[in-house]
């Protein structure tokens, strides 16, 4: 299999080029010139594509060819960067291709998550301070989503908890709405976040859902299994 990971450098990025080099897959790298550096230690097994990765063209090239695409949906800045990331993989991955994005518990595909009013405050004064400093757009990983719920493509939105450094568990556990007691210790490792995502490209049965994980170890997916 021959896997693109977009948003390669950073931690989830690295996580998953190690997951997919696991398990014999070619990989293409995609990330910003000036991170460039941080795949050096995998520098000779794979393939690194450095630039913005809501180019079109970077993303043209680097999704050629490829089985699978893993993207890291980052919503940097004020200018569209989440959205024309999804949008420019939506355009060029092969059709057959299976599309995985990553994302957090706030996105909702259809409407019927439940969460705390202390989710919903966090959310919006996080989301209203990093809009006036112009560093992120929560509201742009909306709208990349919702592009990509739009289509009829191979697409798997993995959405996941407060993440955490740490060995690795195992795969995590997945509801389809946030609120559902299996998820409500609201914790994964990093680590694990990245491994649901490489899993995804191989089971069908995530196909066009938006699954929200949960470490498998937590005391909410224990007491769910009954262990």
């Amino acid at each position: 299999m021959k896997v693109c990971i977009i948003g390669a450098s950073g931690k989830l990025g690295q996580y998953m080029v190690q997951h997919c080099l696991s398990r014999g897959y070619e990989v293409v790298a995609v990330c910003r010139a000036q991170s460039v550096a941080k795949l050096d230690h995998v520098r000779d097994r794979i393939e690194i594509v450095p630039g913005p990765t809501d180019d079109r063209e970077v993303i043209r090239h680097a999704v050629a060819g490829c089985d699978g695409v893993l993207t890291v949906l980052v919503p940097w800045g004020v200018q569209g960067y989440s959205s024309g990331t999804a949008q420019a993989v939506l355009d060029f991955a092969e059709l057959e291709a299976r599309l995985i994005f990553s994302c957090g518990w706030h996105i909702s595909q259809d409407g019927h998550d439940r969460y705390s009013r202390l989710f919903i405050a966090m959310l919006a004064t996080v989301g209203w301070v990093a809009r006036l400093l112009r560093f992120v757009d929560i509201d742009d990983q909306v709208e990349a989503c919702r592009r990509v719920f739009a289509t009829d493509r191979r697409w798997t939105v993995v959405r996941g908890s407060d993440l955490e450094e740490g060995e690795s568990e195992g795969l995590p556990v997945w509801s389809r709405h946030v609120g559902d007691a299996i998820l409500v210790s609201n914790r994964t490792r990093r680590i694990d976040f990245a491994l649901f995502m490489v899993h995804a490209l191989t089971d069908d049965a995530l196909i066009q859902e938006a699954p929200a994980i949960v470490g498998c170890q937590t005391d909410s997916a224990r007491r769910f299994r009954g262990t």
